[in-house]
């Protein structure tokens, strides 16, 4: 069995390395540095996020660092500050007896001018991503002249996030580059490019990804509606008490607002997304390690440089457009040898890519029930039960206020004070969940079409925007929200409005997602439509009216090949005052 301390590693690096409990190599680490060390070739290393990457191109850079010379020897390029900040971290430790050695980080989203006064300290290792990296050349604050070393971490995600040119420019002005240690999660044919430009007679090591072998991560996932994704997540962080995780959205708008709505109805998250600065970055990951946040609302490229080994959950809020991010993201949790469980949110639409998914990660996923309000009292119950049993309180506690607890409750019998006790922790869940809908897609009355249950809705598109039917505008809204088709019932066309249903608890998504959209450069409208008395036409007409729509739209034998009688343009000034308001929209 290969160890560090049998590793040719300079003895300062070997004693860092025991100081900080490490033995025995990840299987990248044993491929990668016994060659580094012995034969320091050009390489590449396919390994997942969580394997040990770090260590493995690290350990070798510094040992073949010159600590006399005061100039830049190596470069580690990475993609994202947090990684930067991560990778300087690690050096640090590895390098703490290593006396005359320099290593720096430069990153963007903090003031060049401190960055540019540390590489004035002569650094022989510079850590960095690519942009700033190029601000720094172009301001002549740093030279790439006698670098010998160049490491691209996490080389597939680079050029997923468009720093191609900036890669290609940087390696062209490393004129005196001997060695390429190219680290990437995939192999695809941009970072194949990559190699084959920049690098000769490579070696590659290839290990097993973590996430494809990590039999330590349950990965689950549940069915609903779309419109029922946030109320899913809110029954799932509810029925998962003492959660530590992270929760995966797709963009930056996702992150604020998710992470809004969550923090106003009391979760202790925070969002962590590329519009944030530094310092507030900065202070999110710190109250995260410390437990301070129960969970971060993360995009997939903010979470890149999260190092912790204790997140016992990854959700999931939408799959990832690439399978091979899903690894990236459950790899968060399952840790060190810990178990970690994975949920994924998923309409009926997406249960195809679940199964792509569990090709790729070589295990079958478990379909989960949404819980149901009683079964969300009873978990937090039992954690609270739980609690109380595990609880170890402060050793005078009991002296000091003993005599005054027993003195208020002598007279109550035990089992009376702890049904209060359990009242006053579970009454605010109780009080949230004994009415609760089924969120389960398929049942309950999400998917009943009750009048009393739904709510009828205006659009301001109709037969002259190309929707002539029902069918077609159902077919139109299911496109824009991605909800399912069974949801929308009772459509009503008309030559420049319609009308629709939909279940009370979509009405707010539905008009929250169309209203960012445009139909042919238009600005949709959406609203509730005031609906008077029970006949669905005289009502839709009669909203029309109200809404300053000039016409009997209840007169359906319109002839639409009869040349209107004012353009666009003239119909807009003089029968459809609030379209005319709205000119700009066109």
């Amino acid at each position: 069995m290969i160890t560090f301390s049998s590793l040719s590693l300079r003895e300062e690096l070997t004693q860092a390395v025991a100081d900080m409990g490490f033995e025995t190599p990840t299987p990248i680490q044993a491929k990668v540095i016994p060659h580094l060390l012995s034969d320091p070739t050009d390489i590449i290393g396919l390994a997942q996020t969580g394997t040990g990457k770090t260590a493995a191109f690290g350990l070798p850079l510094l040992h073949h660092m010159d600590v006399g010379r005061r100039d830049v020897q190596a470069l580690v390029l990475s993609p994202t500050r947090e990684l930067c900040m991560q990778i300087q971290e690690e050096f640090k430790k590895y390098s703490c007896y290593m006396r005359g050695l320099k290593t720096t980080a430069v990153y963007g989203g903090v003031p060049i001018g401190g960055q540019i006064r540390e590489l004035k300290t002569h650094p022989q290792v510079v850590v960095a991503t690519p942009g700033r990296l190029i601000d720094l050349l172009e301001r002549k604050a740093l030279s790439l002249e006698h670098v010998q070393f160049v490491v691209l971490d996490e080389a597939d995600e680079m050029l997923n996030m468009g720093f191609r040119e900036d890669i290609d420019f940087i390696l062209k002005n490393t004129l005196a580059r001997q060695y390429t240690w190219l680290f990437s999660a995939t192999m695809n044919n941009e970072v194949r490019g990559i190699a084959k430009r920049f690098m000769s007679q490579w070696k590659e090591y290839a290990v097993a990804t973590a996430n494809t072998t990590n039999e330590n991560i349950d990965h689950q996932y549940y069915v609903t509606q779309r419109h029922l994704r946030f109320e899913t997540l809110q029954r799932l962080l509810d029925f998962t008490p003492g959660i530590y995780g992270i929760i995966f959205v797709r963009t930056k708008q996702d992150c604020q607002e998710i992470a809004e709505k969550l923090m106003k109805q009391g979760y202790h998250v925070s969002p962590l997304h590329g519009d944030m600065d530094q310092k507030m970055r900065s202070k999110v990951m710190e109250r995260f390690k410390n437990k301070s946040l129960q969970a971060i609302v993360a995009t997939d490229v903010a979470a890149r440089g999260i190092d912790v080994n204790d997140i016992s959950h990854v959700i999931n809020v939408e799959l990832p457009d690439d399978p091979e991010v899903y690894t990236h993201r459950s790899g968060r949790t399952a840790r060190a040898g810990k178990s970690g469980i994975c949920m994924s949110i998923v309409t009926p639409k997406e249960i195809g890519t679940i199964r792509q998914i569990e090709k790729l990660v070589k295990q079958r996923f478990t379909k989960c029930d949404i819980p149901d309000g009683a079964e969300v009292v009873r978990k937090r119950l039992f954690y609270f039960l739980e609690q109380i049993e595990t609880a170890k309180p402060q050793k005078n506690f009991a002296d000091l206020y003993w005599q005054s607890i027993h003195e208020r409750f002598e007279q109550m019998e035990k089992d009376e004070l702890i049904k209060r006790l359990m009242w006053l922790q579970l009454k605010d869940t109780i009080d949230n969940y004994q009415h609760a809908d089924d969120l389960n897609a398929g049942f309950g009355n999400n998917n009943q079409d009750n009048s009393d249950k739904s709510v009828r809705l205006f659009i301001n598109i109709g037969a002259k925007d190309g929707i002539e039917n029902a069918e077609k505008l159902v077919r139109f809204l299911v496109d824009a929200t991605d909800l399912e088709s069974h949801l929308i019932s009772r459509a009503t066309v008309r030559e420049m409005a319609s009308f629709f249903n939909v279940p009370a608890n979509a009405a707010s998504f539905i008009k929250e997602t169309l209203a960012t959209k445009k139909h042919k450069g238009r600005k949709i409208r959406i609203d509730e439509a005031e609906q008077k008395g029970r006949d669905n036409g005289r009502s839709d007409a009669a909203t029309l009216k109200g809404r300053g729509v000039n016409k009997d739209f209840n007169n359906r034998s319109f002839n639409t090949d009869r040349k209107p009688r004012f353009s666009d343009r003239e119909r807009m000034s003089n029968g459809f005052p609030e379209r005319k308001a709205r000119r700009g929209d066109r």
